[in-house]
């Protein structure tokens, strides 16, 4: 792992983040090939791994990760999982509803992981707040259905606290990931307009993030008609922060398909993100299965050669390359 983060660096990232890693917290996890992000031997790979991405001139921050309430095969859920109100896909309840407590215990289990990645010289870290999980089952009011603190509009977004940093403690940029869609709902939305979404975006800029990666299934499509910026752009213009677009960059199929298929998602051009950059919609690019099959493609796409890019296709997960 440290060799193919490494791979990348040298390939020209500008900052890698890592695949989800999971968190000091017993439901956090259900994927058995998913990194820990606590305990040994975990921590002291995940050190080797940022040395030899330092030592090839990159920066990186581990994406840390809670679950929630996921089914873990066969549409079946796990009996011990947590989420804010215990229901998987809205209206089926799956797990169990966590107490004040437990969602005591998780916060602090982030801030845990977020203390080992500044130990092991980490560059920041990318807090999972999208796709369904954890997080997002917290903002979302069909998986949030509490009546206490904890539960209404954007719930996590009233409690947050505003200092924006722990007292007394270093501060590390904090990057946080979201996305309007679930993994069982492409059609959710946190916000149905700008509004709803600055409403979304304000208290999480003002508690401390430094840094949005806003998810989207396709990069091109609009959020809001008929305004033609993407979920990347409008959170830009509404918090003044930096943001990160990803989906499907350089590729004709999105990922769910990809993963799901054994067709090649065949290569395409950049022309409309190169526009979109120079007219400062976004900061930055995040790149997933294009990279993984080529290892350099910031600097394949800095030689405008596009076309010498390979396609992405499932069996490249078979081995690190």
């Amino acid at each position: 792992m440290a060799a193919y983060y490494r791979r990348r660096a040298e390939g020209g990232a500008g900052l890698i983040v890592t695949e989800g890693t999971y968190i000091p917290h017993p439901s956090s996890r259900f994927y058995p090939s998913v990194p820990l992000f606590y305990g040994q031997p975990s921590l002291t790979g995940w050190r080797r791994v940022v040395d030899e991405v330092h030592q090839a001139g990159g920066r990186i921050f581990p994406q840390l990760w809670h679950v929630g309430i996921t089914p873990v095969s066969g549409g079946k859920y796990s009996p011990h999982a947590l989420g804010p109100s215990g229901i998987g896909n809205p209206g089926e309840q799956a797990g169990q509803a966590m107490t004040i407590r437990q969602i005591e215990e998780v916060v602090l289990a982030f801030g845990q992981a977020a203390r080992s990645a500044r130990e092991l010289a980490f560059d920041g870290v990318e807090l999972h707040g999208a796709h369904g999980y954890l997080i997002d089952q917290f903002f979302w009011d069909r998986t949030n259905l509490r009546t206490d603190g904890y539960g209404g509009p954007h719930p996590l977004c009233r409690r947050v606290d505003r200092r924006g940093t722990f007292p007394g403690r270093p501060r590390i940029p904090i990057c946080f990931r979201y996305s309007q869609w679930k993994q069982m709902d492409y059609a959710a939305r946190l916000a149905r307009t700008p509004q709803e979404l600055e409403r979304f975006l304000e208290p999480l800029a003002a508690a401390g993030v430094d840094l949005f990666h806003c998810s989207q299934r396709r990069f091109w499509e609009p959020e809001f008609e008929p305004s033609p910026l993407n979920l990347a752009g409008w959170t830009k213009k509404l918090t003044g922060k930096p943001t990160i677009r990803v989906g499907s960059v350089t590729l004709n199929q999105e990922f769910l398909h990809t993963f799901k298929s054994s067709d090649l998602a065949a290569t395409t051009g950049i022309d409309e993100l190169v526009e979109r950059l120079r007219q400062d919609e976004f900061d930055l690019v995040a790149v997933g299965r294009s990279l993984i099959v080529n290892p350099a493609w910031p600097r394949i796409v800095a030689r405008c050669a596009v076309a010498n890019l390979l396609p992405f296709q499932r069996t490249a997960l078979a081995e690190l390359e």
